[in-house]
């Protein structure tokens, strides 16, 4: 039975948010934020201060722009609640048919479940929401491109921190996915870091807020450090993206030098761009995972957000031994990312509802390499190239998992 009142929860805490924020925008953000010294910095993301809400806000420019990308958030995730029984339903009409759920392979169990018209409508509002998204968000800077491009060239070459851009560059056939069905991927639109940015934070907000980067500060506090307490001078995120996490460990390790890449140029590009205003020097490039061309041994840290499931297991293993080899000796690598084989919380699909959603979430929202990369035994992959590996409880959906290069 769906229940109405659950509609609206996000657009009310959004509208919340919103009226403590003043009139930031995109092309003039605020660059006031908290005055950060010494060799590590804690930020706490569940009390941000009006200056660091302000410098993390992730806001589109106008009322109504955001007001649409809310709603469609608001929608899917009702969506995700609104049938309550859906899981029993589909173990019915499974058990009707004479069908084992433990007998049908992912695509089988999708098969079934969109037979059942209520799993089929939610199926068909979800993916036409996230499109609405898509669109809506790439509108914004399509029909000002003029002076966002503007205002791309204005900051591509000033500081804090650098942008490399290799317009040249080939690219891995995995690349040219259009990931989360986000129109040209990550490499084939101008304002792809832009509309990626924004897409994202409405992704998150199904599932909990990231409206001023709190995921993204908590995983930089959450960030191990080398056991044999030498500073930490040098830091990488791993395909950065727009940046959220490289410039949340620069401001948990103000004294390092931190770099971001990305095979993306204009996800790079964007993180640069939105860096510059937030005043934190991050060095971005772009670059690849599998070669990054920097010197063996020139990092104390590299993490990575939520990369892996975004790339083929060939690359996978060359992104892999391509960090054992740029991490110097009590180096710590940190792959957030899903949970996979090889972690003791791995839980295959067994019921038609699960298989049908990673089957789903694999064609409806385009990702391509995800379910090759949760049936890799990703800790022995680290393993196999000679890290050390240390598996913790997990963190929402993602497994805690921290690799350590031998000193």
């Amino acid at each position: 039975m769906i229940n109405r009142r659950e509609f609206f929860p996000l657009a009310t805490a959004t509208a919340t948010a919103a009226a403590g924020l003043g009139a930031a925008t995109l092309a003039n953000a605020t660059t006031a934020g908290a005055n950060v010294t010494g060799t590590e910095v804690r930020i706490d993301p569940a009390h941000l201060s009006s200056s660091e809400l302000s410098r993390h806000s992730i806001r589109l420019p106008k009322v109504d722009q955001q007001s649409a990308q809310d709603f469609y958030s608001s929608l899917r995730s009702w969506m995700r609640t609104a049938s309550p029984d859906l899981g029993d339903q589909l173990e019915a009409l499974a058990a009707s048919e004479g069908v084992s759920a433990s007998d049908l392979s992912l695509e089988a169990g999708w098969a079934l479940a969109m037979r059942h018209p209520t799993y089929a409508s939610r199926t068909r509002i979800n993916t036409s929401a996230q499109q609405l998204m898509w669109s809506g968000i790439a509108d914004v800077f399509h029909k000002q491109a003029s002076a966002y491009q503007g205002a791309l060239e204005a900051t591509d070459h000033r500081g804090p921190g650098t942008l490399e851009l290799n317009a040249g560059m080939p690219l891995p056939d995995y690349t040219r996915h259009e990931i989360h069905i986000q129109p040209g991927g990550y490499v084939g639109d101008e304002f792809a870091g832009a509309i990626a940015l924004y897409g994202f934070k409405q992704f998150d907000r199904q599932f909990a807020f990231n409206d001023h980067q709190e995921h993204h500060l908590a995983m930089a506090q959450q960030m191990p450090q080398p056991h044999d307490g030498a500073e930490v001078r040098r830091v990488l995120d791993l395909g950065c993206g727009t940046g959220g996490l490289a410039t949340a460990l620069k401001e948990r390790f103000p004294e390092a030098e931190v770099w971001g890449i990305d095979v993306g140029g204009p996800m790079v590009r964007w993180a640069h761009y939105r860096a510059v205003n937030m005043d934190i020097p991050v060095h971005f490039a772009q670059r690849l995972g599998e070669d990054t061309k920097f010197d063996s041994g020139s990092f104390d840290i590299v993490g990575s957000y939520i990369m892996f499931h975004e790339v083929s297991a060939e690359a996978a293993k060359q992104i892999v031994a391509e960090t054992y080899r740029i991490l110097r000796p009590g180096g710590v690598f940190r792959p957030i990312d899903f949970v996979t084989r090889g972690n003791p919380a791995y839980k295959p699909p067994i019921t038609v509802m699960a298989k049908a959603a990673q089957w789903s979430d694999h064609r409806y929202n385009n990702e391509r390499w995800s379910l090759e990369y949760r049936n890799t035994d990703f800790p022995a992959l680290l393993r196999s190239v000679g890290f050390e590996v240390e598996i913790g409880p997990n963190s929402m959906a993602f497994q805690d998992i921290t690799a350590r290069k031998p000193a």
